[in-house]
């Protein structure tokens, strides 16, 4: 089990800056639509206004969720498959019952750890519904 720990405001930059490094590197197939700038404005008042937000390590990833959703988990690239990811949607799924969550239909490897750990297709969007207008899909999971 990886340590985690509640953000504070002073993890606002290093996730801000995690999100754009983690797209950019992991999913190529999405446009760049924001700035640096903007993506920190975004976490900033958003992000970290409206969920509760989990931090591994020194930033090696991060959750953002509220009731019922998964907003955000992100995990550096270097650190995926070694269970940072699982520790951390543990925590929302500890927090609460039942959560959804969307993920892009070309991302397999999220499909795959989602499905992994319980949850399960709902319904598949064909991008017009998300910024990036990429096909996603999304699923739900609930405590048994």
């Amino acid at each position: 089990m990886h340590a985690i720990r509640p953000a504070n405001d002073g993890d606002i930059a290093p996730a801000a800056t995690l999100f754009r490094a983690v797209r950019l590197a992991c999913l190529p197939y999405l446009p760049d639509l924001h700035t640096p700038e903007e993506d920190l404005a975004y976490f900033r008042d958003h992000v970290f206004g409206t969920c509760e937000v989990w931090i591994a390590g020194n930033t090696e990833g991060f959750v953002a969720f509220r009731a019922g959703w998964v907003d955000h988990l992100y995990v550096r690239p270097d650190c995926q498959r070694s269970g940072i990811g699982a520790t951390l949607l543990a925590r929302a799924m500890t927090t609460y019952s039942p959560l959804r969550l969307w993920t892009f239909q070309k991302n397999i490897g999220a499909i795959e750890f989602y499905s992994a750990r319980g949850f399960r297709e709902i319904e598949r969007g064909d991008g017009r519904c998300n910024e990036e207008r990429e096909p996603d899909i999304l699923f739900g999971w609930f405590r048994a």
